[in-house]
């Protein structure tokens, strides 16, 4: 029998992938991850013949990706994102390429002089840690209502060695610090009416907790700007990620909760409404 080369290894996957109407992305990024290597170090490893303890393992993960759906990135334990290469499990929503979108907004607008921050929500970590990477002398608080998704934060920054502060609240409740310059938060939004156009992987796998929020999505949001004024500074300003279709009813009820704060929308690379800023004022 012929020996199993990575070359084959990825043709056989990328045959069953399509065979099962799945994303040849995903075996893809099973396979690099897996290694450990960059697309170019596959192409110079193409015909080294693959250990069989990892073609055991890269098919055990591709027939779990085809056939039941899980996840690639909790088939390896860890995401990239904004540079950085991210722990996450089942207690956490797998870091999205539009949240990097909201980190650069925030970093182009702020400057390395030290700032108070709060990550409202962190889930993985990885707006905090996005942000604590690139502005070192920021004060970075990580809060989030799952002690689960704390401890793979916790896990994070400590293998990307960034001091930051870890919090377990439920929003605001147990934050007692009340002189913040910037909160951000990627918050729950969506609307359990939504499930039935949801991709069946992040159903079945991602946290509901971390996904879903009452009231059209905006339940969150409402509680965030009820008590957000409170815990920053007079001149702070607050980033949220939102739904695609919900910028005009976050922007409304900011603007209603705080009448002289500026709110503005800003849209992703893909031109739908995906970030909010809210500037205190």
């Amino acid at each position: 029998m012929d020996k199993m080369t990575f070359f084959k290894a990825r043709q056989w996957a990328f045959s069953f992938a399509n065979t099962h109407n799945k994303e040849t992305s995903g075996v893809e990024l099973l396979l690099l991850g897996q290694m450990h290597w960059s697309a170019t170090q596959l192409l110079v490893h193409f015909h080294d013949v693959m250990p069989d303890q990892e073609w055991q393992t890269f098919q055990t993960n591709v027939q779990r990706y085809c056939l039941e759906d899980y996840p690639p990135q909790y088939l390896l334990g860890e995401a990239d994102f904004f540079g950085l290469k991210l722990a996450v499990s089942p207690a956490t929503l797998i870091p999205r390429l539009e949240t990097e979108e909201l980190v650069e907004w925030i970093l182009a607008e702020h400057s390395n002089k030290p700032h108070k921050v709060l990550d409202l929500g962190t889930g993985t970590g990885a707006i905090g840690l996005a942000l604590k990477q690139n502005r070192p002398q920021w004060e970075v608080t990580l809060a989030d209502i799952s002690s689960a998704a704390l401890t793979v934060a916790q896990k994070n920054a400590e293998a990307l060695a960034l001091p930051v502060t870890l919090i377990n609240s439920d929003l605001f409740a147990d934050i007692r610090d009340d002189d913040y310059d910037i909160i951000v938060s990627n918050p729950p939004y969506i609307s359990p009416a939504e499930r039935p156009l949801m991709d069946q992987s992040v159903l079945q796998y991602e946290p509901a907790l971390a996904l879903f929020a009452d009231d059209d999505g905006l339940a969150v949001y409402k509680k965030i700007a009820h008590q957000v004024q409170a815990y920053l500074q007079p001149a702070g300003m607050l980033y949220l990620e939102i739904g695609f279709k919900q910028g005009p009813a976050v922007k409304a009820l900011f603007e209603q909760e705080l009448p002289t704060s500026q709110v503005v929308v800003r849209q992703d690379i893909s031109q739908n409404d995906r970030m909010v800023r809210v500037k205190m004022r």
